[in-house]
């Protein structure tokens, strides 16, 4: 019953840090936007690895989680493809979780932009498999 909970919080939580992100970007606050996609991200990633193996690490590293998702659905539907496709913007989202949190740095309309199509591209792509 706990386990079922932990899913159902994972995806809706990912969820609402999707939505929030379209909002934040409507509002021009594109390095919140760009912190929202990474939540959502590696929420969603979480969210998938706990219905397929009843877990997920502890960490906040998407390639790391993404790497996960790589082993656990070995390349179905060209999906080991569809990662190194979008290497660059998963480091970029990476980089958005640390320098949202930490440092001083502005993310460009364009690059939010591109992590927004991305993610809807990746939530598409996992809820079919």
């Amino acid at each position: 019953m706990v386990a079922k909970k932990e899913i159902e919080f994972l995806k809706e939580r990912a969820i609402k840090f999707l939505e929030n992100s379209k909002y934040l970007q409507k509002k021009k606050v594109y390095d919140l936007a760009a912190f929202n996609l990474e939540q959502f991200c590696q929420l969603y990633v979480k969210y998938k690895l706990f219905l397929k193996i009843g877990d997920y690490p502890r960490t906040h590293s998407l390639k790391r989680l993404f790497n996960e998702l790589k082993k656990v659905f070995a390349d179905k539907k060209g999906w080991n493809n569809f990662i190194e496709r979008h290497i660059e913007t998963i480091s970029n989202l990476e980089n958005a979780y640390l320098t949202s949190r930490y440092l001083p740095m502005e993310f460009e309309k364009i690059e939010v932009e591109k992590m927004l199509k991305f993610s809807e591209e990746f939530k598409k792509f996992m809820e079919k498999i």
